[in-house]
C-alpha cells in the first residue's frame, strides 16, 4: 500500500476516534482537550477583561479589587467593557424616579445629557445607555394574593421596551418582591428575559422575608435568593443561545445581603452590586465603601438621586468626576 494511501486512511480513522472519544467525554463530564478549546472559543478575551478591571480598581491595593479571578463572562458580555448609564422608574407614578416622569422624548434628551458626561469624563469607556423598568413594585396594602406586590401589565413592560428602543438601550426590568419571594416573581418575566436586550434587577429592600408590611422597615435577601436568580439567566443564555445577561442587586445597608460570599458566579450572568441609598455625599461614599467595596462580589453601580441627594445642604449631588474617584469605579450609574 502506497504511503499516501495510509496517511489518507490513517487520517479517517483519527477523525472517527476523536469524534467519538468527544462525543464520550461530554457523556461521561470529561473536561478533555476538546472541552477546553470549546470554552476558548465561547468566552471572552480574558486579557483585556483583566485589563480593564484592573482599571476600574482604580489603584486599590487592598487584594479586594480587581476581583476578577472568580469567574470570566461568555463573548458578548457588556461589563465592563462599557459603561451602563440607566434612567429609572416606572410609567405609573412620577415619584418613583425620572422613567415616569417626562415624556419619552424629553427623557431621551435628558439621558443623553448624562451619556455625554460620562463620555466626556471616562472617554475610554464607551457608555451603554438603559431603560431601568420597575415591573414588579411593592405596596402598602394587599393585592389579590395578599403579597403586597403589584406586577405591572404587559402593555406597560412593552412601552418600556419602546421606549428603550428609541435610543438603542438595553432594559432592565426590576422586581419588589414584597411578601412574594424570586422565585415566583422571576419566572412571570420569562416572556421578556428570552429577549437578548432585558436584562433582571432585583431589591432587597423590599423583600418581606419575615412578613412585614413593604415601606416599614428594610427587607433583605441572602445569597440563595440571588443564586437563584443567576441560574435561572444562566439557563435561559445556554437554552436560547443570548449574550449574557446582567443581575443588578440593589444594596444601601449590611442586612440587605446576607451571606454574599456564597453568591455563586456564572459565565453567562453578570453580577453587578449596587449603592442604592440617598443622601448627601459623604454619607454615599461611606455606604459605598461599607457595603459594596469591602463586600466585593463581582461588579460595582452607583445610584444617583435627582432629588432626594439634594434635600439637605450643600445641595450637591455627585458628578461623573466624583465617581470616577472611587475604588473600585461603578461600571452602572442609575438616575432616579
Amino acid at each position: 500500500m502506497k504511503k499516501a494511501q495510509i496517511l489518507s486512511i490513517s487520517l479517517v480513522f483519527l477523525l472517527i476516534f476523536t469524534g467519538c472519544n468527544q462525543e464520550k467525554g461530554k457523556r461521561l463530564g470529561l473536561s478533555g482537550i476538546f472541552q477546553k478549546k470549546e470554552k476558548e472559543m465561547i468566552t471572552t478575551d480574558t486579557l483585556a477583561y483583566q485589563k480593564k478591571l484592573k482599571s476600574l480598581a482604580n489603584g486599590d491595593t487592598t487584594g479586594l479589587w480587581p476581583n476578577h479571578l472568580r469567574s470570566y463572562p461568555l463573548v458578548g458580555a457588556i461589563l465592563p467593557f462599557k459603561r451602563i448609564v440607566a434612567y429609572y422608574g416606572n410609567l405609573y407614578s412620577k415619584k418613583m424616579g425620572i422613567l415616569g416622569e417626562y415624556p419619552p422624548k424629553e427623557l431621551w434628551r435628558r439621558l443623553n445629557v448624562e451619556v455625554r458626561a460620562w463620555e466626556k469624563v471616562d472617554p475610554s469607556t464607551p457608555v451603554q445607555p438603559a431603560i431601568h423598568y420597575i415591573a414588579a413594585v411593592s405596596q402598602g396594602i394587599p393585592m389579590k394574593d395578599g403579597k403586597y406586590c403589584k406586577r405591572m401589565p404587559n402593555v406597560q413592560i412593552d412601552s418600556a421596551l419602546v421606549i428603550a428602543k428609541m435610543g438603542n438601550a438595553i432594559v432592565f426590568l426590576d422586581v419588589q418582591v414584597a411578601q412574594s419571594n424570586v422565585q415566583h416573581e422571576v419566572p412571570l418575566l420569562e416572556k421578556y428575559l428570552k429577549m437578548p436586550q432585558v436584562h433582571l434587577a432585583i431589591d432587597p429592600e423590599f423583600s418581606m422575608k419575615d412578613g412585614s408590611i413593604p415601606g416599614h422597615k428594610i427587607g433583605t435577601m441572602d445569597a440563595a435568593d440571588i443564586n437563584f436568580c443567576s441560574n435561572y439567566l444562566a439557563k435561559l443564555v445556554k437554552n436560547y443561545n443570548l449574550p449574557p445577561k446582567i443581575l443588578i442587586v440593589h444594596r444601601f445597608t449590611q442586612g440587605m445581603v446576607r451571606n454574599y460570599k456564597n453568591i455563586k458566579l456564572h459565565p453567562e450572568v453578570q453580577i453587578v452590586m449596587n449603592m442604592d441609598g440617598w443622601g448627601e455625599p459623604v454619607l454615599k461614599r461611606s455606604t459605598y465603601k461599607l457595603y459594596i467595596y469591602k463586600e466585593p462580589v463581582q461588579f460595582t453601580g452607583f445610584k444617583l438621586f435627582y432629588k432626594n441627594d439634594l434635600k439637605k445642604p450643600p445641595h450637591v449631588m455627585l458628578t461623573p468626576a466624583d465617581l470616577m474617584k472611587l475604588k473600585p469605579q461603578p461600571i452602572y450609574i442609575q438616575y432616579q
